[in-house]
């Protein structure tokens, strides 16, 4: 578990890093990025725009006859059937008296009439149109825009003193419409949108023509928007994700179709996008750890195609965050994961010197057996002994040759079964059988030290398995709480089932372990110091055969133990006879 927490805090760390200002740049020149990698194409737009352009201006007189021309279009659009009509100009200010009255009545033959209006500098109220305009529009709507500078989203509406207005874009939709707002959409004659800030779907350009130039049969049964195109507008064009400066009046026909199509890229909530940093930072660091760095590469690559998948759906999800929650935790794991390798690989260093040095500890060992079946050997060669003393040098002979055996029969066992040479049987067999044969076997060492063996074998237990093996880790478990205890003490040899284990201990009253060298027992040769102190004889071989024969019958090997009051070895095997057993 300790292992997650690194990871964790990883994440932690990405999650604050993407909400930064620097983090919401990235998210946002990514978000451009991908409307121009994946531009829309609308094959049949609704909005044209109508450009009161340099051309139509330079006609006309200039900005100063700006009301005339507008009168004069407005008279030309009145003469076909038209969507609705949305004019991108304040007109908040009285102008000449003769040119307003001439607007005003053209304003009034239009059908669907939206005008603009704008919150006030000092956002106490609106800038609306004058009566004399307002009083034939059907609707009213805010062309309010917050560039940062590049416009990417228009809110549905805008509230400025008590008054409160939606986009134009919208109102332009249904004219006169009163919405029906519930929870985060607003139903607008039957349409489902956002009642948040709206991004808009940009395409490249919508249908536009001058009003210089108006061509009416192209206007038939369409949506216009009117507004000022001239590149002197500085003020009133915005850059775009395209990459391209755009009219604001060609900005609102984008946001109109926008609606019109309903297709709208949606930000995904705070905790889907938490959800799916999670979701990518475990996936990550699991490759990782279970799988190697490949895979771990390969989920990191994933979770940068993960916001370009998502935007081809209108999803929108912070890039940054997304990248952050692979790589932080990813690096992190990696590390971690290295460094494991780099302990492993000293730790196998480490196992093989000790392997070495035990080569020599074993073949110096062999050596006092074979000395003394040497020299005796020898002594019986060339001299004559009393029958008495033959039988005493062949008595030593037997017993150290038989210690010799057992001796390099021992140092095998533990290679063969580490290696997976030895080939566990599969049978079933009596473990309660197996308490007793190892009781009976161990009762002359217990004698020779006046020690007592109380036995609880518990009720009959049968497993699947290599008796064979499962009698020698026994009865090693016996021998050696009878060799490291003094005399006149009592050994208890138990059997018992609990959550859903088999457990056969061992508890002694013997020198016990440091907690220091519980985790090292079962290493191959390792003896703990008591142990070398005590003088007993010993390899440090017998509990790693031990914990190989536990382990490849699908169990294990646990060890309590208290420096001078004796230790507890218990063999912990799964109750299912079907996955005791394992072959090697």
């Amino acid at each position: 578990m300790k292992y997650w927490l690194y990871p964790a805090a990883a994440l932690l760390a990405s999650i604050l890093i993407s909400w930064m200002p620097v983090s919401t740049n990235l998210d946002n020149a990514l978000y451009d990025w991908m409307c121009r990698l994946f531009p829309i194409v609308r094959t049949e737009p609704q909005a044209v725009v109508i450009a009161i352009d340099e051309t139509t201006l330079q006609k006309n007189g200039g900005m100063r006859a700006l009301r005339s021309v507008l009168a004069q279009t407005l008279e030309q659009i009145a003469t076909i059937r038209t969507s609705a009509v949305a004019i991108d100009f304040t007109l908040a200010d009285a102008g000449d008296a003769q040119e307003d009255r001439r607007l005003a009545q053209a304003m009034a033959q239009i059908n669907h009439l939206v005008l603009a209006t704008d919150i006030a500098q000092d956002g106490s109220g609106w800038q609306d149109p004058i009566p004399a305009f307002s009083q034939s529009a059907s609707a009213l709507g805010h062309v309010h825009a917050n560039p940062d500078p590049v416009c990417r989203e228009i809110s549905l509406s805008k509230v400025a003193g008590r008054t409160r207005r939606w986009a134009m874009a919208l109102e332009a939709l249904s004219p006169g419409t009163i919405p029906l707002e519930s929870g985060n959409t607003v139903n607008w004659n039957g349409r489902m949108i956002p009642a948040t800030d709206v991004r808009i779907a940009f395409s490249e350009e919508l249908p536009r023509m001058s009003a210089s130039q108006l061509d009416l049969a192209k206007l038939e049964g369409k949506t216009i928007f009117i507004g000022a195109t001239p590149l002197t507008a500085a003020r009133d064009r915005l850059m775009t994700p395209l990459g391209i400066m755009m009219p604001g009046v060609e900005i609102h026909a984008q946001l109109y179709e926008t609606f019109r199509e309903g297709r709208f890229r949606t930000d995904l909530s705070l905790t889907s996008v938490l959800a799916i940093m999670l979701l990518i930072a475990a996936s990550t660091v699991a490759a990782i750890r279970w799988a190697g760095y490949a895979a771990g590469a390969a989920v990191i690559l994933l979770a940068h195609a993960l916001p370009f998948v998502l935007f081809r759906n209108d999803l929108i999800v912070p890039g940054s965050g997304i990248a952050l929650a692979a790589w932080l935790p990813g690096l992190t794991a990696a590390t971690l994961q290295y460094r494991a390798t780099r302990m492993n690989l000293a730790r196998a260093e480490t196992d093989r010197s000790r392997y070495q040095q035990a080569i020599h500890w074993v073949t110096h060992e062999m050596r006092s057996p074979l000395t003394a079946i040497q020299g005796s050997s020898e002594l019986m060669t060339r001299y004559s002994l009393p029958a008495d003393k033959q039988k005493q040098i062949a008595d030593m002979i037997h017993s150290e040759s038989k210690r010799l055996a057992q001796m390099i029969q021992s140092f095998l066992d533990v290679e063969r079964l580490s290696s997976g040479q030895i080939e566990l049987k599969q049978a079933d067999f009596s473990m309660s059988d197996v308490l007793r044969t190892c009781s009976l076997r161990v009762a002359a060492l217990l004698e020779q030290k006046q020690q007592t063996l109380l036995t609880d074998s518990g009720d009959e237990i049968t497993l699947r398995g290599d008796r064979e093996l499962m009698e020698f880790a026994l009865y090693n478990l016996l021998t050696n709480a009878v060799k490291y205890s003094p005399e006149e003490t009592e050994i208890q040899l138990s059997a018992s089932q609990a959550k859903g284990t088999y457990r056969f201990s061992v508890k002694d009253q013997g020198m016990g372990i440091a907690q220091k060298d519980l985790s090292k027992l079962g290493n191959r040769f390792f003896r703990t110091r008591h142990a070398e102190d005590s003088g007993i004889q010993g390899t440090g071989i017998g509990l790693s055969i031990v914990r190989e024969i536990v382990s490849q019958h699908g169990g294990k090997l646990e060890v309590a133990s208290k420096l001078g009051e004796g230790s507890c070895f218990t063999i912990v095997l799964p109750v299912q006879s079907d996955t005791v057993a394992r072959e090697v």
